[in-house]
This record gives C-alpha cells, structure tokens and sequence, in this order.
C-alpha cells in the first residue's frame, strides 16, 4: 500500500494480479495522478498509466520476486530475492546501477539524498552524495553509494535475516529489526553497533522511530516503545492475538494492524488501547492514516475506512476523569489525616480512624486506607 505525497490517493497492490488506485476524500474512486509503479513475483517492475491503466513500460532484470520500491522521482530502486538492489532511471527504464553483494534476498531499503543528509561532513560521509541502505536475509545491512555502487559500510551483529529498518531524522543513526527477535542501532559512519534492544520473544516485523523513541511490531503479539539513548524498553503494548504487521505513531497514539484482523489505536504514553477496529475477516497486513482516517489492506481481499477523528476527544475525556478522581483522593486523604487521633503515650497499639468515612484500621496495618477511597483510586487509574 502507498499514500501520494498530498495524500490524496491510496494505491494498492494485490495477490490477484491488479493495483488499484483509491482517493481517500471521496466516495468514488477516481484516477487522480500520472504513474504507479508495481513490483511482482513475475520478476518484474512495470510503470503504469494512471489515467488509462495501461502498462507503458515494464522494467526487466531481475532474476527472483521484487520485495520493495523506492521512487524518488528520477529513480527508481528495487530490492529483490535475487541477492541484489537495482537502481533504474524513472523515464526511459534503463539499468543504471546493481548492487551486488548481499548473500541472500534482499529486503528493506532506506535512500537517502546528498542535500537531504545535512550531518554527512560531521558524521565522515562527503557532503551531496546519495546513499542506500539494504537489509537482507543474510543477517547484514549494507551502506551503498549511489554513484559508484560499491558497498561502503557493513553492519553485521544479527544472527537472523534483517526484515525492517529506520532512520533518525539526522541520518547519522541506522535501526534495524530482525528474525534474531531483536532491534540493533547502528553508526552510520563506523558501522558500529550502538545499543542492542532486547525484550521481544519473536521475530521482528516492523519498526518506526519518533524522535527519541523507536517503536517495534513483532510476532510475540506485542508492540514495543525503545528509548534511543540507553536502549530500555519503556512500554509494552499488549492485546494483539497474532503478529503485529505494521504500526504508525500519529499524533499521542500507536496505531498497530495485526494478524487477528484487528487494528488498534493505542495511547502511545501509557500504553493502554483506546479503541479496537473490527471488521475484517483475515489478517490486516497493512494502513495508512489521512485526515483522521485508517486505510486498512487485508487478506479478505477488501480495503476498509476507519473513523479515528473523536478518540483522542475520548482521551482528554479519560484524563480529565483521572485529574478530578486523583484530586478528590488527595482531598480525602488531607480531611482523614485531619480528623484522625493519635496514639497516646499510655500505648494506644493502633491508632482509630475517624470522620470521612474511615474505617478501623487491623492490628498491625495502621496506615491502611478505607476501602472506599480505595476503589476512588482505582477507578482513577486511566491513562495520565
């Protein structure tokens, strides 16, 4: 699934053969746009014309399925089973470059544009070049040079196949997932491993970084949140029945599709799920977010639209909630102190509660709190 740069238009890509263009602001689907590109497992990329649907170039090379496309406008790039990444010019098809050295499938690719890279003087990268970063099932990532096509950098340190990758918005830092269950940080000069992050008890499906922050999907059915820095895990998203295949972070919230046939929107502080998308026959292995709204693809063979517009109207509802119930707790608490006697020297064992309500404290727990302020508190626990 692809979203257009104004995100007008969903573009889709099928098991039966077809892509299939959606405008995400009407009820019609209407051809809005010049070309869609399409990888396929009959070793081809082909170029079509939006507007008639035709086939008007179809791009030959490679010798095993085509597993990713990057368009950046003049190229194109295309990772494949075959071992390689090729690099094609957008307007006449031609094969300007291979990239040859990965020992098995190549998966994720990030490109990253010379003017775009701002930090490459200060990290030891020369400054206008145009780089390519590969993932592959044989357990690396490699760091390319566009203009030449020689390898420059080998991140090595996975012992599975590398199946997602992330950038910081610095380009000075690689983060990479793997079948190994874990997320590795790497140096994007050195090539030295940074941090390991460990804690999935499963294969790594996607990840995501978000400023300090990187998010990851597993098949352990969870959702993870990684601080940078120091590698911790900070919070756990539970709830999934099945792989979590993909995940966005949009606005406070974690938005995951999974194999279950669910999509969830999590509260990205406190972890907790804030609404539960059902519908969906199959696994949903794939969304995009436009306007408040979720574009799920599945094995059911349908795209669906999901309304997300008022769960976080639902969120400041819950908070609002959590700040008075924690207030009134505090005030309970202040007049119970108040009111209540003290031990005298004559050996009182256990001091008496009275007044708002409090109860006679059990020999040996004198400071515990009356029941009903308890289920004040707990009923104050959402998400702050």
């Amino acid at each position: 699934m692809a979203l257009s740069d104004d995100g007008s238009v969903i573009a889709t890509g099928s098991e039966d053969s077809t892509a299939r263009l959606w405008t995400t602001r009407t009820e019609e689907c209407e051809c809005i746009g010049h070309y869609l590109l399409t990888g396929s497992n009959d070793k081809t990329i082909r170029k079509w014309d939006v507007a008639s649907c035709d086939c008007v170039f179809v791009f030959s090379g490679h010798a095993s399925l085509i597993n990713r496309i990057i368009c950046t406008g003049d190229f194109i790039f295309t990772s494949s089973y075959d071992r390689t990444a090729r690099a094609w010019d957008f307007d006449n098809g031609d094969l300007i470059r291979v990239f040859s050295g990965h020992k098995r499938g190549v998966y994720p690719m990030i490109f990253i544009t010379g003017e775009d890279d701002a930090a490459n003087d200060e990290f030891g990268i020369d400054a206008g070049r145009d780089l390519l970063v590969t993932g592959s099932a044989d357990f690396t990532a490699k760091l390319w040079s566009f203009e030449s096509g020689k390898c420059l950098r080998t991140f090595k340190g996975h012992t599975g196949a590398i199946t997602c990758m992330g950038m910081d918005n610095k380009g000075s830092t690689l983060f990479t997932g793997s079948t190994d269950m874990t997320v590795r940080s790497w140096n994007m000069v050195t090539g030295e491993e940074l941090k390991l992050f460990e804690g999935h008890q499963a294969s790594i499906i996607c990840l995501q970084v978000a400023g300090k922050l990187v998010y990851s999907g597993s098949s352990d059915h969870t959702a993870r949140a990684w601080v940078i820095e120091f590698g911790h895990c900070t919070r756990v998203f539970k709830g999934h029945r099945h792989t979590v295949s993909s995940l966005k972070v949009h606005k406070g919230f974690l938005v995951t599709s999974c194999g279950d046939g669910i999509v969830r929107v999590f509260d990205a502080k406190s972890g907790s799920i804030q609404r539960s998308f059902r519908g969906h026959d199959n696994m949903v292995n794939c969304f995009k977010i436009v306007d408040e709204k979720i574009f799920t693809g599945s094995y059911d063979t349908t795209m669906r639209i999901w309304d997300m517009s008022n769960i976080e109207d639902d969120l400041n509802v819950l908070k609002d909630k959590s700040k008075a119930g924690k207030a009134g707790a505090k005030k309970k608490d202040k007049d119970r102190k108040k009111n209540s006697i003290e031990p005298t020297s004559a050996g009182l064992g256990n001091g008496v509660g009275v007044g708002g309500g409090g109860v006679g404290s059990a020999p040996g727990s004198a400071n515990q709190r009356p029941e009903d302020e308890k289920i004040l508190i707990d009923d104050s626990l959402s998400p702050s």
